[in-house]
């Protein structure tokens, strides 16, 4: 358990954290499209999914 917690406290998870938050805050007033933020979001999870996965191999 507590070396999934260190997992979820890596930087380039709180990174994603962070900026799937701000993005989201964002849309929701209205600075950003929800197609502005589709594509950021979609490209934020690809990498981050893209490393975890290439770290696993």
């Amino acid at each position: 358990m507590k070396e999934r917690i260190a997992k979820m406290l890596d930087v380039k998870s709180l990174v994603t954290l962070f900026l799937t938050l701000v993005f989201g805050i964002q849309t929701l007033k209205g600075t950003v499209t929800a197609e502005q933020f589709q594509t950021v979001f979609t490209t934020i999870i690809a990498f981050y999914f893209g490393v975890q996965y290439a770290k696993k191999e």
